[in-house]
């Protein structure tokens, strides 16, 4: 595809984040890419593979979805990035023509403790689907997010166990500075070379991660060392994943401070709606998680209200009442909560659908309200 000859035009970098409203409730501002206007702050399913489990894209955007996560890794050694750019990129290949943010496979590699090695070049590691050897540097991560061609990507990063020691916590932090540093040379490396790996748009907005544990003199370094290199985001990575909840609020506390009021920030992982209200309000524009999808398939159903209910329980065999009178979803205000105890009982994928469908929707309600009141 001739870059020359498409009809979007690259973004300038430097003024891809505007800052609207800064209030006690949070952070108020817009991200502009090659395929729409994300208003912030915002949530982002995540669809593993291009599509989530269940649901069209046409129900995602049906309930507000503003933009899609779609995982490197799984990409990468399933279909592989050569044949989505073959494709056109993965807006044409899954036919999503808002805007995607693409991780950079790290933390799906660093999760498979026992089939891979790292060291200060890169990690090693081998498929958890046929036992196939691969390799994942600095270079080769953006070089496989360039051709998958997302608005939004990220650097390798080494995510250490919140439990490791100081020592290990140290070494991981320094390595993911050093990795920052690749990839963002590599990245604007392929920028000038633009047309031929990254298709037909804008080059992506590049986002390092901040690393250093529960150590806030090490988170504190990290994101000094980052602002000082430069990036068109800053994601804070390594938490939700087994730390007290205070805890990760004090790591928000040390860091966003310390972050540039102009770039948009990103807490990974985190999708439990009182978590994503407070952390706004420390200043955190965007978010992913898979725990809405998760427990939904679990039988856990959110409701507008606030309320959890465990749909599976007997209390809902004879219960006719529609799940959820206020959803944004329209199977919510339509089936019954009976209904849905018999589909999850029964282990139906319609009941699937429409659990994973509530949980969603009433997350990104969530952040439209957010977004509402802070205006």
């Amino acid at each position: 595809m001739d870059f020359a000859t498409c009809n979007l035009q690259p973004i300038d970098m430097s003024s891809a984040f505007t800052l609207l409203h800064s209030t006690r409730l949070g952070r108020r501002g817009r991200i502009e890419t090659a395929h729409g206007v994300i208003e912030t702050p915002f949530f982002m399913p995540v669809g593993t593979a291009g599509a989530m489990k269940g649901l069209t894209h046409e129900d995602l955007l049906a309930l507000g979805a503003q933009i899609l996560l779609c995982n490197t890794y799984h990409l990468h050694l399933h279909t592989g990035e050569d044949v989505v750019f073959k494709a056109g990129g993965l807006h044409a290949f899954i036919h999503w023509k808002k805007p995607i943010l693409t991780d950079s496979g790290g933390y799906q590699v660093f999760s498979l403790a026992r089939l891979r090695s790292i060291d200060d070049t890169g990690v090693t590691f081998r498929s958890h689907i046929d036992g196939s050897k691969h390799r994942l540097d600095p270079v080769s991560a953006m070089q496989i997010q360039h051709k998958l061609g997302g608005d939004m990507i990220l650097c390798l990063d080494q995510c250490p166990p919140s439990t490791a020691k100081r020592s290990e916590i140290l070494e991981a932090t320094d390595r993911t500075l050093k990795w920052a540093r690749e990839c963002k040379t590599a990245h604007e490396m392929l920028r000038k070379k633009a047309a031929p790996l990254q298709g037909c748009g804008s080059m992506p907005l590049l986002f390092c991660v901040i690393q250093g544990g529960l150590e806030r003199d090490l988170r504190e370094k990290c994101a000094q060392e980052l602002i000082a290199i430069g990036f068109d985001g800053y994601a804070i990575g390594g938490l939700a994943v087994g730390e007290m909840e205070q805890e990760m609020y004090g790591v928000l506390d040390a860091v966003c401070p310390l972050l540039p009021e102009d770039h948009p920030r990103y807490l990974m992982g985190v999708g439990v709606i009182k978590q994503l209200q407070k952390c706004v309000a420390k200043g955190i524009d965007m978010f992913d998680c898979v725990l809405p999808m998760r427990i939904a398939r679990h039988g856990k159903i959110l409701l507008s209200s606030g309320e959890t209910l465990d749909i599976d329980k007997v209390i809902f065999r004879d219960d006719f009442a529609v799940i959820d009178p206020e959803s944004p979803s329209p199977l919510s205000r339509t089936h019954s909560r009976a209904y849905l105890h018999h589909l999850v009982k029964m282990k139906e994928r319609y009941g699937e659908t429409i659990a994973c469908m509530q949980n969603l929707a009433v997350t990104l309600e969530a952040m439209k309200k957010l977004r509402e009141q802070i205006i």
